[in-house]
């Protein structure tokens, strides 16, 4: 059975292998890319500033998951293929959006604070 990708999973894909070096389109999926990113540690301290580490916050703010998203960001990016609320996808199907909304816009900037505080580019 052939992988399906969205537009953004085609994205990330090739973005993994030109990381990567290499490797079967067909193999690869979102959670493999994710492990697999040398980004993975900077997702992880920005999920730690903006929900405690917890993958799986919802407070109640209107914003989801350990990175924060508000729904319509993900829905934006593809989110809803993985699940239609942040906080009930897995970390790792989070990060896939993240990197597509980190690449769309050029650097942490959906995340100003804690970008700011971890040094990173906005």
């Amino acid at each position: 059975m052939a992988m399906k990708f969205g537009i953004l999973g085609k994205a990330a894909v090739v973005a993994a292998i030109a990381v990567c070096g290499g490797g079967s389109l067909a193999a690869a999926s979102p959670s493999a890319q994710v492990l697999a990113s040398p980004r993975a540690g900077v997702w992880d301290r920005l999920a730690k500033c903006e929900s405690g580490g917890n993958w799986h916050a919802n407070t109640g703010n209107g914003y989801y998951g350990g990175l924060q998203f508000k729904r319509s960001t993900w829905a934006s990016y593809g989110g809803e293929r993985f699940h239609r609320y942040p906080h009930r996808a897995t970390r790792e199907q989070q990060i896939v959006i993240a990197e597509a909304l980190r690449a769309a816009r050029g650097g942490f900037g959906a995340w100003p604070a804690c970008a700011r505080k971890l040094g990173l580019p906005r």
